[in-house]
């Protein structure tokens, strides 16, 4: 196989390879095969392609270059292939120039290329005895390095390597395998590009440029979506581990109440653990277990708690009697540095016993206060008949004033039940109790410290304005007709039985503790008790520190009235407030 070297036509034969020449680039009129141009020779052709339709041309002269024959000889390859070049397209040349026909431009192929087909002539005949006659004129074989003295190499593809059998097929491979790698024209050199501002790649093409950077949206959308999913998940399993830090939170505060809530029942003796009765039978089994109580003394003491418990009566073991006396003898022959005492009306001492112990503190003081009021003729008419009730007795008739209506809220407060419970009491229990058994009185509130360092001295003032006389020139003693005070503090009460002016002038209140045992409180009525057996007694200013005290005063009997009235007023229970 033979390759043309202008227009890489293939023939099979040399004689072919002459017709070839002399028909297609001898004989036929050259013309333009992008704007129909004849009328010139191959060269001027060849300059009116590259001038004016470069662009258009400049791909198939990549194709041109591909389809190149590669003509090997055994002496220079390089040379051989450049003279066989030049003597043909010299040859053409003149025979373009000479007395070939013209062929119509309807012959063109529809692609416009310059292919040997688009300049076969219309009469086959003229042109092979033009051939003919010029047979002798041209002689391949006296012509030094031709193309007939070389041997045909099929092409090879200048980017792989692949050898194709016919130039047509090489140019197929080198469009549809290496068309990225084809020259380009020169003014897309020119062209300005486009730095994507993302990654910094460079585009040609603004539209390319878009779309690359679309690309780089979506990735970052699609990101930001993970990113929103993720962070969405984070906030459910926060939300989820602060709910269940909540829950964990409540149910550790909810068992703390319920804790304190407990402890203020078993405090307060609302934990339905038995009341008075209960709990004087167990404390005395422990001194029996204990070895400090015979049992024989446990059943005699067991029979009279059942029959005071029975008559509702106290039993009269905790109490001691005449110290208001012992305190007159006292203060008459002693006590130099007192300049004034006043003293209530004789009150018995009531201590705590093995079935109060803890919480019988309020109980005690009342029968305190009763004792002394039922000493006191002036309350005979309300009291009469009456002795000092038993514990379990004056929850009894607690529960009978709330039914009367008194203090409604105080009944709620404690379940409208204090008979079997340990439940204190204090002072709104006794004013509501005193009250409902016509005995007047007041409650006043020191809900506030009125002196230095937490101390309460307007209080101090209050009571010795309660014991004292307007009168001058008054006695050392004084003993009074006013009963004693039922003071209360936070956890504990006492009974208030005098007042000391020292002669510095400064106060000191007289208090029997139901928490001081009968041994203690029996010393004070020796003939020679001493001054440190008033310790015990004695308050003074900077030994009352509590927040808060309220004090029960009694101040005369009711009338039926009255008794109403005031039934009425406790339904929103007030206090006079000092300060």
């Amino acid at each position: 196989m033979l390759s043309c070297d202008i227009c890489g036509e293939t023939v099979t034969s040399e004689p072919d390879m002459k017709a070839h020449l002399l028909i297609v680039h001898m004989e036929n009129e050259v013309i333009c095969p992008f704007c129909k141009l004849s009328g010139v020779n191959y060269d001027e052709m060849c300059f009116h392609i590259e001038t004016a339709h470069f662009e258009q041309n400049e791909l198939e002269r990549s194709f041109a270059r591909i389809n190149t024959i590669q003509i090997r000889t055994s002496d220079n390859r390089k040379d051989n292939t450049l003279q066989c070049r030049m003597e043909v397209n010299s040859s053409v040349h003149s025979a373009c120039a000479s007395n070939h026909p013209k062929i119509s431009a309807q012959s063109l192929p529809n692609d416009g290329t310059l292919k040997h087909k688009a300049f076969y002539s219309e009469n086959l005949t003229e042109s092979r005895k033009f051939l003919k006659s010029k047979e002798k004129e041209y002689d391949p074989s006296k012509i030094k390095g031709s193309i007939y003295e070389t041997t045909y190499s099929p092409p090879e593809c200048p980017f792989c390597g692949r050898i194709e059998d016919c130039s047509q097929d090489m140019e197929n491979h080198v469009k549809t395998k290496h068309a990225d790698l084809l020259d380009t024209p020169s003014e897309d050199h020119d062209q300005p590009l486009y730095d994507c501002p993302m990654c910094g790649l460079i585009c040609t093409n603004y539209h390319i440029l878009q779309e690359h950077v679309d690309l780089h949206l979506e990735e970052s959308n699609f990101g930001q979506g993970i990113d929103r999913v993720q962070c969405s998940r984070d906030l459910e399993l926060a939300h989820q581990l602060q709910q269940e830090e909540d829950r964990k939170r409540r149910s550790e505060e909810s068992r703390q109440e319920m804790g304190e809530f407990q402890k203020l029942q078993r405090q307060y003796g609302l934990d339905n653990s038995g009341g008075y009765k209960q709990q004087q039978l167990r404390n005395m089994e422990i001194e029996v277990n204990r070895g400090r109580m015979h049992p024989s003394e446990f059943h005699r003491r067991k029979a009279d708690m059942m029959e005071s418990l029975a008559i509702g009566i106290d039993d009269g073991k905790t109490r001691t009697s005449g110290i208001i006396e012992a305190l007159y003898r006292y203060y008459q022959n002693a006590a130099t540095d007192v300049r004034r005492v006043w003293l209530s009306t004789g009150v018995d001492h009531f201590h705590s016993s093995f079935g109060d112990k803890g919480w019988g503190c309020g109980y005690r003081n009342f029968q305190m206060l009763l004792s002394s009021l039922l000493q006191n003729d002036a309350y005979d008419d309300c009291l009469k008949g009456m002795s000092i009730p038993c514990i379990p007795k004056i929850q009894s008739m607690i529960e009978d004033a709330w039914k009367e209506g008194f203090d409604p809220q105080g009944a709620s407060q404690l379940n409208n039940r204090l008979q079997g419970t340990k439940a204190w009491i204090g002072a709104c229990e006794v004013y509501t109790l005193l009250t409902s058994l016509r005995v007047k009185c007041r409650i006043v509130d020191f809900h506030k410290s009125t002196g230095p360092l937490g101390t309460h001295p307007r209080l101090f003032e209050w009571i010795l304005n309660y014991y004292s006389s307007e009168r001058e020139g008054s006695p050392k003693v004084v003993c009074t007709s006013k009963p004693p005070i039922y003071l209360q503090h936070q956890g504990h009460s006492r009974t208030v039985v005098g007042i000391e002016e020292r002669k510095n002038r400064t106060l000191c209140l007289l208090i029997f503790d139901p928490g001081c045992p009968s041994r203690e409180m029996q010393k004070l009525l020796k003939q020679d008790m001493e001054a440190s057996n008033l310790k015990q007694l004695r308050k003074f200013v900077g030994n009352l520190k509590h927040k808060q005290y309220q004090i029960v005063a009694v101040e005369g009997v009711l009338s039926s009235e009255e008794k109403v009235a005031r039934r009425q007023a406790s339904q929103v229970f007030t206090a006079e407030k000092i300060p």
